[in-house]
């Protein structure tokens, strides 16, 4: 079953087999996995937005005009959800002064095993607004063309290009001021 292709896997799910919908998951949570810890900077959440992505997704199956592109259409809900989550967050933090600890915590928070200069690039990653994030995520770690990017985010190929662009400018800059600072 593992090795069917993904149209059969939906069909087989529509009409009950939720063994289908397993091999699924299976197939896309490692990858989605790392774009949403690279997304949203930690671990738990990246965890909570692919588990809400993959019941939203099963919830909305009969939706998937495209059952042999339902990866895409998977990656399109882990986009949204990692931006609900993040602007989420964003806003509670907002109110909510976490305690020094938690904020030193979450400064360091990273995948056990990243060496320095991952934490640093990942910690870099965490400081670009969202739009410029996910862009560049999508382009330098995901690997993908500016056409897949443009179908997964609804942005333009052009605009696309800008917001890899700025986000690569802005990290630069945020790398040489904290090897700088060290």
């Amino acid at each position: 079953m593992e090795d069917r292709a993904d149209a059969a896997l939906v069909a087989a799910t529509l009409n009950g087999d939720l063994n289908s919908y397993g091999v699924l998951v299976r197939r896309y949570q490692d990858t989605y996995f790392r774009f949403a810890v690279r997304m949203l900077g930690d671990r738990e959440d990246a965890d909570d937005a692919l588990q809400s992505a993959f019941v939203r997704a099963f919830r909305a199956l009969r939706d998937c005009r495209e059952p042999v592109r339902f990866g895409a259409w998977l990656y399109q809900i882990v986009i949204n959800e990692c931006r609900t989550l993040g602007s989420r967050r964003a806003r509670r933090e907002r109110r909510i002064v976490p305690a020094e600890d938690e904020l030193e915590r979450r400064g360091v928070e990273h995948p056990e095993g990243a060496s320095a200069d991952m934490q640093e690039i990942q910690h870099a990653l965490d400081q670009l607004d969202a739009d410029q994030r996910e862009a560049f995520v999508l382009k330098h770690v995901e690997e993908l063309s500016y056409e897949e990017m443009a179908d997964l985010t609804g942005a333009g190929v052009s605009a696309l290009k800008m917001r890899v662009k700025r986000a690569c400018d802005r990290l630069r800059e945020l790398l040489e001021e904290s090897r700088s600072a060290t």
